[in-house]
């Protein structure tokens, strides 16, 4: 059995070809969308095969509503995590149960991974709350990529430290 059969059954979640299809789909491309997922999920099988994963079913069937079922399956589960950065779509990925935080370039839109600086969860405090307990702290961050820093100012590089 593969490693997303085993989380499937470990969650307690039917191993079906549409949630592994999901599940290799953010795992090459994290952050997705759900019409990214959809576009991505019927080519899963060739590349499962291309990355030496065990093939997954086709899935070109799988409707937008089944989609979201899946998703919101796999997020209830703890497989899966949704950010939702303002201005933007739901995304969705596979890194979970970490604490991490996210980068977003204002100009192409690009997310980047940021590890949590703390350790622990939450890595940020926001006081003391009678009747909360604060368990988990998202940050997003929000800037420029260099990629889009160089294309609005060609004649200004950046300085190097």
């Amino acid at each position: 059995m593969d490693g997303f059969a085993a989380q499937l059954r470990d969650k307690g979640l039917r191993n079906t070809p549409q949630r592994r299809a999901v599940l290799i789909a953010l795992t090459d491309a994290p952050h997705s969308t759900a019409a990214e997922l959809a576009a991505s999920v019927s080519s899963a099988g060739a590349r499962s095969a291309a990355a030496g994963r065990p093939v997954v079913a086709s899935v070109d069937g799988l409707s937008r509503q089944g989609l979201y079922n899946v998703l919101e399956d796999l997020t209830r589960a703890g497989l899966v995590r949704c950010i939702e950065p303002a201005g933007s779509p739901a995304r969705y990925e596979v890194r979970v149960g970490d604490n991490h935080h996210h980068l977003v370039c204002r100009g192409c839109g690009r997310i980047q991974d940021v590890s949590c600086v703390v350790g622990e969860a939450p890595c940020l405090s926001p006081g003391e709350f009678e009747g909360f307990t604060v368990d988990e702290a998202e940050v997003i961050w929000w800037g420029t990529c260099d990629a889009c820093a160089r294309t609005a100012a060609p004649h200004n590089p950046r300085p190097t430290r």
